[in-house]
């Protein structure tokens, strides 16, 4: 086998002796593995999982889909995030927002307000008044229908921002609390690292 840059050529037996497949080779590795010697990949199953599905190896598609890294990805936390409204879009645009404050900064830090339930959502209008930044610099997600907790999301946002490639880490945004209500615990603040 001859890889050359990212896509892979095969030599097996056919009119010519070789067959060209253009495909991405980055896992092709893994591919090969499970068929030399059954061993399963411990990482980046969901991009093997695709692989193994594009090649129709049905044995290495079902081990896959067995294990409970898999199954807690593709049924747990993906149909979570299917009823958490605008997810996608709002990754987007913390994505955007934090690039366009990274000029001649090492920092982003962006603003996102998590709210869990329609009474959480009444109270968060009072909240975000009190917050002295204006409501289109604030990213917000929910309120959602599932058992996840605020935590759970916050770790979604997380990790679904870092397999972009940035770095980030989320902490609690503290402000005024001379309130009568805990207006403070729905905002949390995400600091991207750009060097």
């Amino acid at each position: 086998m001859q890889k050359i840059s990212n896509s892979i050529h095969l030599n097996c037996a056919c009119v010519y002796g070789r067959h060209f497949v253009d495909r991405d080779g980055t896992y092709f590795g893994c591919i090969l593995e499970y068929l030399r010697m059954e061993k399963l990949p411990t990482e980046h199953l969901q991009e093997v999982h695709k692989e193994a599905l594009y090649y129709d190896i049905k044995p290495l598609v079902k081990a896959i889909e067995e294990t409970p890294q898999f199954f807690g990805e593709s049924v747990g936390r993906q149909q979570f995030l299917t009823r958490v409204p605008n997810y996608r879009e709002n990754l987007e645009v913390i994505v955007r927002v934090a690039r366009a404050e990274a000029i001649a900064s090492r920092y982003s830090n962006i603003i996102v307000c998590v709210v869990r339930t329609e009474e959480d959502l009444t109270r968060y209008n009072h909240a975000i008044d009190s917050l002295g930044t204006p409501r289109e610099s604030v990213v917000s997600f929910g309120p959602w229908k599932a058992p996840a907790s605020v935590e759970d999301l916050l770790d979604c946002v997380k990790l679904d921002i870092e397999a972009k490639g940035y770095k980030v880490k989320i902490q609690p945004h503290s402000i005024d609390k001379g309130f009568l209500f805990k207006s403070y615990d729905f905002f949390y603040k995400l600091i991207f690292t750009w060097w």
